[in-house]
């Protein structure tokens, strides 16, 4: 993906040995050119992938007599620690001019949970958040 001058890619793996299959490891690359805090770049997608997985796997915006229901993160939460995979964020050394990080971690992690899904177990998924 393509995305304020940054490029990346997600891998996610899935446990399908548990009766409950769930996610493993996710894996996030990126180039955003010249790194000039790696540590902070790093945080920054770690931290959209948390927010992207979240969205994918449980959190979904309802409204009810013309007003969406949830009002804030007591009702739209993100994981808990306990609840986060093992996640590595792996940052391509460039001379490119710097690119952006604000929400690049977000929007790579549920079509890679839905093509882990798919591969497997053959089912496509086709609407979020995805359901057990």
């Amino acid at each position: 993906m393509e995305c304020y001058d940054t490029y990346s890619a997600c891998i996610l793996e899935l446990d399908t040995s548990a009766p409950d299959t769930k996610v493993k490891k996710i894996t996030f690359v990126s180039d955003c050119g010249i790194t000039v805090h790696p540590d902070q770049a790093r945080a920054q997608l770690m931290g959209g992938v948390i927010y992207g997985l979240s969205a994918a796997l449980g959190n979904a915006i309802t409204i009810e007599n013309g007003r969406v229901q949830q009002t804030n993160f007591n009702n739209y939460p993100s994981l808990r620690q306990n609840q986060v995979p093992t996640i590595e964020v792996h940052l391509i050394a460039s001379q490119e001019k710097p690119g952006g990080l604000g929400e690049v971690g977000v929007p790579l992690v549920a079509p890679a949970l839905a093509n882990a899904i798919a591969a497997a177990t053959g089912k496509r998924i086709r609407e979020l958040p995805v359901k057990a």
